[in-house]
């Protein structure tokens, strides 16, 4: 039988209850009573912790160039893509800053874990269906947030999917081979969910600007524990990335004062003759060859011709003045 001789009598409890309330009893005696408590989720992603998204950043980068060199290989037109630095936050806090409509594609990037998203601004979409089309790159107005994409729209919101796929493959290799899959498209915000609310997610933003001067963003959002399960492959990547480029820079310095070093022959030619070989054997001591003086000597590194230049003396030396440099 448990023990009740500690436990207070409902009497007891109902007294205790009133003082409290009149004041003759005091409260909130206890120690640091005005000290307000925070709400820690432990169960929540620390996205200030445990990986380093440099290499992410250096990923961005390579994914901007395959990028560029897509859109103008499917849509032939030129576009400036800058990436801006990675950013982490809370799903909801990324979500609640987009406007419909937009196109809201949910992929999976096998075998990174979870669901991720790509987003295209609906101005770029409308840019490239203009430019598909042969048109000079026109987006619209202002957009109905209800409005949905129209069958065209959708097939060039696939186009421009498949180079960003693309792109991502062939920036992600280095690091590990990724496989995009298409999962869905939508253009309402708030009916897309990769991940809860509080999740952390890991936002890299493209900004794309049309020789048509239109221009919007491209987001590739990542759930926080998907790259954090291949943290380590991307830390090595950023140790391997700056051993590599120490190692560059030392191997062309290198290489630059072993060239700076080597012997060339130098020849300086003022004129030549062209004659067949039966008038060169007739040729005998004291003959005479005429030619037209050409207005500059040619100067010769190792047979390549370099520069044209004028002839002359310097300190009873005989000299060439570079006048004018011959690309090879």
């Amino acid at each position: 039988m448990a023990d009740t001789k500690n436990v207070l009598t409902p009497e007891e409890l109902e007294a205790l209850s009133s003082g409290i309330e009149d004041g003759s009893i005091e409260s909130d005696t206890g120690i640091n009573s005005d000290i307000e408590a925070v709400k820690h989720d432990l169960a929540s992603e620390d996205s200030s912790l445990g990986m380093n998204l440099s290499a992410v950043n250096l990923i961005n980068e390579r994914f901007v160039r395959f990028l560029k060199n897509g859109i103008s290989d499917v849509l032939r037109t030129s576009a400036k893509v800058t990436a801006e630095g990675v950013a982490v936050m809370t799903y909801e806090e990324y979500i609640s800053g987009l406007q419909a409509p937009i196109a809201l594609n949910t992929v999976t990037l096998h075998p990174l874990t979870g669901r991720s998203l790509i987003v295209i601004d609906p101005s770029i979409i409308f840019t490239a269906l203009d430019n598909f089309f042969g048109g000079p790159g026109k987006t619209m107005g202002d957009l109905v947030p209800t409005r949905a994409f129209t069958p065209t729209e959708i097939s060039i919101n696939k186009i421009m999917l498949d180079i960003l796929s693309g792109s991502l493959h062939q920036a992600w290799a280095p690091v590990q081979h990724l496989k995009c899959d298409f999962t869905d498209l939508s253009n309402n915000p708030a009916a897309v969910k990769i991940v809860e609310k509080h999740e952390s997610v890991v936002v890299s933003r493209f900004v794309t600007e049309f020789v048509s001067k239109s221009n919007g963003i491209i987001d590739i959002v990542y759930p926080y524990s998907a790259l954090k399960s291949i943290r380590e492959l991307l830390e090595s990547r950023v140790q391997a990335s700056s051993e590599t480029t120490g190692s560059k820079l030392s191997w062309t310095a290198d290489l630059m004062g072993a060239t700076m070093d080597a012997e060339v022959e130098v020849k300086v030619t003022l004129g030549s003759v062209t004659c067949n070989y039966k008038d060169f054997e007739e040729l005998k001591e004291g003959d005479v060859l005429f030619f037209k003086k050409p207005d500059h000597a040619i100067a010769s590194a190792e047979g390549m011709p370099l520069f044209k230049g004028d002839l002359g003396t310097v300190d009873s030396h005989m000299a060439i003045q570079f006048v004018e440099r011959i690309e090879p």
